[in-house]
């Protein structure tokens, strides 16, 4: 029997995002363990509410409903919607099945999108939780980078082409402003959330003044009572049957939008490999290419950027919903809603978690990236050369034309020879030159041609960086282990 359920599980489609990636906790987050207890639990909350503002529920029925919480029958569920064809209800049932005593009472007054939006704001909530420490982990290991390589000239690249020389640890400062900014978004946007609260059918909490007798005061207790129950500070003052779907929007954009930061780095760090400047980290057993023994790819890079590109696109399901919401609300949003809300989610926790462990064993070499600087620098050079004849009394535009003609020669060995460029050699080689040979060292010193990248890196770090990481302290070491 345990051989046929072991196989049963290959026979039926598995979202890899939960059966290849995801960690455990955001796993468990969008599970059918985790949205029943909730909607159990939000009965609960309504029930304790309801009773305290004098409706006739029994401490004997709460504590009833309190020891069941946990022990859902998921077989007599199935069973109960598939008669019912409605799931809130067949969960209603099921758990009356083991509270007979407080039967009567569980969802009083409620709509379906009582358990349903409000479980659904507790998991966002719960997910920017789970996502927010690791982004800070991310953060912290680049930073850690950044530092390490503040000084490090290496050659900076417009349009893929050689540009001024920048630092490894300035260009790792360009990915760390994109995360910040992405800390701070998904920190607004968590904190930005609010609870459906107790609002009835249409948003209108008619029913629940019903119950209270027309109490206006007691309709509004019982919405701030729940919400506080449930751990959020304020409820939506105004909704219809559902939330604003433009919550979706606002949650789900910021995550679509770290997701193009992610890409964007692991783009570049895959570029980096290609030049053998930086890699990412390679296991000794790990196997690049089962054709090329020799391949080191770049694969943790290629998820992130093949995930997140997912992730970008899932964007596209809340815009869409939240513009076809009719009136109060139609039902063409529950089945999009329970795949883009949590794959989401899920995604962003595995693009996250990857980068993490890529971030915490980047390679740099450092000799590849001098080899890759010599063979550019003799170009860039050629205006500090210039302004050193001047100094020395040389007329600006002869020395111009003597480095021009001497610029062409030099690129043409490296374009249609294939050889290395020996510009700085044809300079040695020329009399013109000769009041500025004894400075071409000091001339060509890659660390005057960096500006202010290693105290920029200091500066945002300390300023910006940093400063960010505060609320995450206790958690910021946090190991993981990345499954391959």
């Amino acid at each position: 029997m345990a051989w046929v359920l072991s196989m049963s599980q290959f026979s039926k489609y598995r979202s890899p995002l939960v059966s290849r990636y995801a960690s455990k906790e955001m796993a468990y987050n969008f599970s059918d363990r985790k949205k029943f207890t909730t909607w159990r639990k939000l009965w609960i909350y309504l029930a304790k509410a309801e009773k305290a503002l004098g409706l006739p529920v029994t401490d004997a029925q709460v504590t009833e409903m309190e020891s069941h919480a946990e022990d859902i029958d998921f077989a007599m569920a199935a069973e109960e919607e598939s008669k019912l064809r409605h799931d809130v209800m067949a969960h209603v049932h099921t758990f009356a099945h083991c509270c007979p005593t407080a039967a009567p009472i569980i969802h009083l007054g409620a709509t379906s999108c009582y358990v349903g939006d409000n479980t659904d704001l507790i998991l966002l909530r719960d997910g920017f939780d789970i996502l927010l420490p690791k982004l800070a982990r991310v953060i912290d290991r680049l930073s850690n980078f950044a530092e390490k390589y503040a000084g490090l000239p290496t050659l900076g690249f417009t349009h893929y082409q050689p540009a001024q020389l920048t630092t490894v640890g300035k260009r790792a400062c360009l990915w760390l402003q994109d995360l910040a900014m992405d800390m701070r978004n998904l920190r607004r946007a968590r904190e930005d959330l609010r609870f459906r609260g107790v609002k009835g059918t249409t948003g209108t909490q008619a029913s629940f003044l019903q119950l209270f007798q027309g109490d206006h005061d007691k309709v509004e207790d019982l919405d701030r009572m729940v919400t506080e129950m449930a751990g959020f500070k304020k409820a939506y003052m105004v909704t219809g049957q559902t939330y604003s779907r433009k919550v979706d929007i606002d949650s789900l954009s910021h995550l679509a939008s770290m997701g193009a930061t992610i890409h964007k780095i692991c783009t570049d760090i895959r570029l980096l490999a290609n030049l053998k400047e930086v890699e990412e980290p390679f296991e000794k057993e790990q196997i690049g290419s089962s054709a090329m023994a020799y391949k080191r790819n770049p694969m943790r890079c290629e998820r992130c950027c093949s995930l997140a590109r997912h992730l970008i696109a899932l964007l596209a399901d809340p815009l869409q919903t939240a513009s076809v919401q009719w009136l109060e609300r139609t039902l063409d949003d529950s089945a999009n809603r329970r795949i883009s809300l949590p794959e989401s989610f899920l995604t962003a926790d595995i693009i996250l978690s990857t980068l993490q462990n890529i971030t915490e064993g980047l390679v740099v070499y450092p000799k590849v990236i001098e080899r890759h600087i010599r063979h550019e620098l003799p170009f860039m050079a050629t205006e500090n050369i210039i302004m050193a004849m001047v100094k020395a009394g040389g007329n600006r535009q002869d020395c111009h034309e003597k480095i021009r003609v001497l610029s062409q020669q030099a690129a043409n060995v490296v374009k249609q020879e294939g050889g290395d460029n020996d510009l700085l050699a044809r300079v040695q080689a020329d009399p013109y030159f000769a009041p500025i040979l004894g400075h071409l060292d000091n001339i060509l010193d890659p660390k005057t041609f960096i500006g202010r990248a290693p105290q920029q890196v200091a500066r945002f770090l300390s300023e910006e960086v940093r400063p960010l990481l505060e609320p995450y302290k206790a958690e910021i070491d946090v190991k993981i282990e990345l499954e391959l």
